[in-house]
């Protein structure tokens, strides 16, 4: 039984849903595409993750400029694991209290067992009803490749999304199951409960982060996370787990490029649902298989998306901008995001163009939001809605932050390198299907 249930919801428990009238009941991120952490809805404008102190002091810390390319802060709370007399496990929240919770990295990383901590992606809210899970157990972070039912909790999940998702395997083939959220998010949430549950001796309350949720105004959010820069390990780092990022960007787009994939999904018109890649493709991928993920991410599953590429390039321009102006900055193992809508103004022209999909909305195959025929009008020039937001900031540093020893000269060029690599192949793809 947590120590503070007896506690008022805080000020951000608008539209959250409430667990007792006394707090705010987290319920996982369906859209959630990348990440260690599981990310959580507060309420619909908001999402929640386990608080790392020098994020959250970064994110106190931004820079003017930079605060259009990330996510709002918007505070602390408490957060409880707790049981309920059906023997299931739930995460709430409460207003935070000075003192009374932990956060997740009390001990210094070089002190800590193996275990990750930061989380990247955000994601769209949805009106979901009470997560719970029974039975958890300890979930193995040797095997990282896939989660092992028999070491990871199992979960029962009634939140839901209106249009399915599927997970494209390692040989590019649909996976056989349609569910209605990302599987990562799922994967993130079993394992985050596996850890807590580990601790739930020792440790009653949990800090968590509360931060914007960066999609809640897309209607179909199309993802794409990327994990940018040359460089991942923080500067306090052991010496295996820097070797050991080393490796991976050795090994991957990082080193070639100074971006890789870590995860999207891609609302498909064609099928009516979205398209999900996680990081372990992302890690494989040449420059050229890069090129195709990001082909895909901009594809409908009818016609690529021409139409993205001004608005997104331009975004990628300004950050790029914006960072080089940013001496001393490093933002290692950070990710951006690239969000538009799946659901443009021209879906109803394709929807109307092919037979297939008429069918789909005489059986009410595809969402209302492409049923009702609104916002898409075949003239319509409006430019489509995209934002560009860095995220995860768990090993960020600067000149001056937190007595960091290490002190960097200059923009962090790693990262910038990322970014005109993307900006680079867009431009490309751009002049390549005029």
């Amino acid at each position: 039984m947590c120590v503070c249930q007896t506690m008022e919801v805080g000020k951000y428990g608008k539209n959250a849903t409430r667990s007792g009238d006394r707090g705010v009941l987290l319920e996982p991120f369906i859209h959630q595409v990348g990440g260690h952490s599981s990310m959580m809805r507060y309420d619909d404008h908001t999402v929640c993750k386990p608080l790392i102190t020098r994020e959250q002091r970064f994110y106190e810390s931004l820079p003017p400029e930079m605060k259009e390319f990330t996510p709002e802060y918007k505070g602390v709370v408490s957060v409880c694991f707790e049981g309920d007399s059906d023997g299931y496990i739930n995460l709430v929240a409460y207003p935070y209290v000075e003192n009374e919770a932990l956060e997740h990295d009390d001990m210094p990383e070089r002190d800590q067992p193996r275990r990750k901590h930061s989380r990247r992606s955000l994601h769209r809210s949805s009106s979901g009803t009470e997560h719970k899970e029974e039975k958890p157990g300890l979930a193995s972070d040797s095997t990282e490749s896939s989660i092992q039912e028999t070491k990871s909790p199992r979960v029962d999940l009634h939140i839901h999304s209106d249009v399915p998702f599927q997970m494209l395997d390692g040989n590019s083939g649909l996976s056989s199951e349609k569910i209605s959220y990302n599987p990562w998010s799922l994967r993130c949430h079993k394992q985050q409960l596996s850890r807590m549950r580990s601790e739930s001796k020792d440790r009653k309350l949990y800090k968590f982060l509360l931060l914007e949720n960066v999609v809640h105004h897309f209607k179909l959010p199309c993802v794409l996370d990327l994990k940018m820069g040359t460089r991942q390990h923080g500067d306090d780092a052991s010496e295996e787990k820097a070797a050991r990022q080393m490796k991976k960007c050795e090994q991957s787009t990082s080193a070639t490029l100074g971006v890789r994939v870590c995860g999207m999904q891609v609302y498909q018109l064609d099928t009516g649902h979205y398209l999900c890649r996680n990081k372990y493709y992302g890690r494989g991928l040449s420059i050229e298989g890069f090129r195709n993920a990001l082909y895909q991410y901009l594809h409908n599953g009818i016609e690529l998306r021409k139409d993205l590429f001004e608005p997104v390039l331009a975004k990628l321009r300004s950050l790029k901008a914006v960072l080089e102006r940013q001496a001393s900055y490093r933002f290692y193992s950070s990710s951006l995001l690239i969000i538009y809508d799946g659901k443009d103004s021209r879906a109803g022209m394709f929807v109307e163009r092919r037979p297939e999909m008429r069918l789909k909305r005489v059986d009410s195959s595809l969402p209302e939001s492409l049923q009702d025929g609104s916002s898409m009008e075949p003239g319509s020039s409006a430019q489509p809605k995209v934002d560009v937001r860095m995220i995860d900031f768990a090993h960020s540093t600067f000149k001056g932050f937190r007595d960091d020893p290490t002190v960097h000269d200059g923009p962090d060029m790693g990262y910038v390198f990322g970014l005109e690599s993307l900006i680079n192949i867009m431009e490309q793809m751009r002049e390549e299907n005029q």
